[in-house]
């Protein structure tokens, strides 16, 4: 079990290399097109599902007070947008073990 370890973009071209076949430059610029492709649809303000994984979610933030923890001096936080992952339950389930 992968506990602190780190999946990469050359991992995951060589598991397509060895499921399906094809070659290992195939393989990852399959992956690079994936991940081209939502990285294009996130700029583009479009959230990216994917069914039985999770969702990739933009959120607009407002402009607000923050505090420096040290000194607790407010500062403005400009409105910016921000990307979360929700995970779907089939992935929730499966990390829990269930």
């Amino acid at each position: 079990m992968r506990s602190r370890e780190t999946l990469t973009r050359a991992e995951i071209a060589e598991a397509i290399h060895r499921k399906l076949g094809l070659s290992r430059s195939e393989s990852l610029a399959m992956v690079e097109a994936i991940l081209q492709h939502m990285c294009v649809a996130l700029a583009k303000g479009e959230n990216v599902k994917i069914s039985g994984f999770g969702t990739f979610l933009l959120r607009d933030k407002g402009e607000r007070v923050g505090r420096n923890p040290k000194t607790g001096v407010e500062v403005p936080i400009t409105p910016r947008r921000v990307m979360t992952f929700r995970a779907s339950q089939m992935l929730k389930d499966r990390i829990a073990g269930t």
